[in-house]
């Protein structure tokens, strides 16, 4: 069985948004808009590079938008400062989660789709003899 990039990625998007919510309300606001500047210029990387180089286009839509929480997130991490800065981590990292948490789900639902649509069959002779019994 092989690990899905799409599932390891929004796994990654999520652990790193929860990340930030916690970050965002422990450390101070200089603190946190440069951990938060950091970890949005990875994901806006890894996000925008996967929603690229994909063929899928529920992928590059789910994708595509976290490149762009991160995008946002990046400007915001500069552009504010003080109590406003923390809460726009705050606000940006819990963006973040539930745009990876939906990712998530759509890409598990499909998943789910396919393995339910593939059905064993048993032979007619089988169930023949199932009934006669």
């Amino acid at each position: 069985m092989r690990l899905s990039t799409r599932y390891a990625l929004d796994v990654l998007f999520l652990i790193s948004g929860a990340f930030l919510v916690v970050a965002a309300m422990t450390f101070s606001a200089p603190v946190a808009g440069w951990l938060a500047f950091g970890v949005s210029i990875g994901l806006a990387v890894l996000a925008g590079t996967s929603a690229i180089v994909t063929r899928n286009n529920g992928r590059k839509i789910g994708h595509g938008l976290i490149a762009a929480m991160g995008v946002w997130s990046v400007i915001a991490a500069l552009l504010f400062t003080g109590g406003l800065l923390t809460w726009m981590v705050f606000g940006d990292a819990i963006a973040l989660a539930v745009f990876a948490l939906a990712d998530l789900t759509v890409h598990e639902v499909t998943t789910e789709n396919v393995v339910h649509r593939l059905e064993v069959t048993t032979a007619p002779a089988e169930t023949d003899r199932r009934i006669a019994a």
